[in-house]
């Protein structure tokens, strides 16, 4: 093999290989354990009665808008109804106080395992529910301070600043690099005016604008 040839299949090599172990790394590798009280995060947890949302949804090239209901139950369950202007109700999800979910109505088109535990997932996130604060591990970077919740599967990160008065972003991720990453903003009375959840994997986004305020 003539030398020139060589060096190009070394090139080529070496290149794949440092490819590899740029994909391999941990989005989080970078952080350093730290100091916290995970308390700061309910500031930002946001407190529904009744509040209604225009919505946009596109799910691997669906688009679905309407109204988004979160109302607050007797029993402190959560329920979110999500239908279209006429009234045609495409899913109605209960989140229980106690962690247990149910779908009460969802239509055919969006009826899939994936979809509702997707779904599920996403709103459990901005909802920020279940933080155990014997559950959290803290990390921190130059600016930011990672509030880590193990879950099933992966992790729930809650992003503040190192003062803890702004919540920057939420993140879903795997054990690497996140998955769905979620936003708030513009807090009145406890609630925010515009959610933004959007997926890393795949064509999943969904908008939030407040409606009733």
């Amino acid at each position: 093999m003539q030398p020139s040839l060589m060096r190009y299949f070394v090139l080529i090599n070496l290149l794949f290989l440092v490819a590899v172990m740029h994909s391999c790394r941990s989005s989080y590798s970078h952080l350093q354990p730290a100091e916290g009280n995970a308390r700061v995060l309910d500031t930002f947890r946001p407190r529904f009665a009744r509040v209604l949302y225009t919505t946009q949804v596109d799910v691997v090239g669906n688009h679905l808008s309407g109204f988004l209901l979160i109302k607050t139950m007797p029993d402190s369950s959560l329920r979110l109804v999500f239908s279209n202007e006429m009234g045609l109700k495409f899913f109605d999800f209960e989140f229980y106080r106690d962690g247990g979910f149910k779908v009460h109505h969802i239509i055919k088109k969006m009826d899939r395992k994936a979809v509702i535990k997707t779904l599920r997932n996403d709103f459990e996130l901005v909802l920020m529910r279940g933080l155990d604060s014997s559950n959290v591990k803290i990390f921190s970077d130059d600016r930011l301070l990672y509030y880590r919740f193990a879950q099933k599967k992966g992790y729930n990160y809650y992003i503040t600043s190192k003062d803890g008065s702004q919540l920057i972003r939420m993140e879903r991720s795997s054990k690497r690099k996140p998955v769905a990453i979620a936003v708030m903003s513009n807090y009145t009375a406890k609630v925010p005016d515009t959610i933004g959840i959007t997926h890393k994997n795949f064509n999943f986004e969904i908008g939030l604008k407040r409606t009733d305020n």
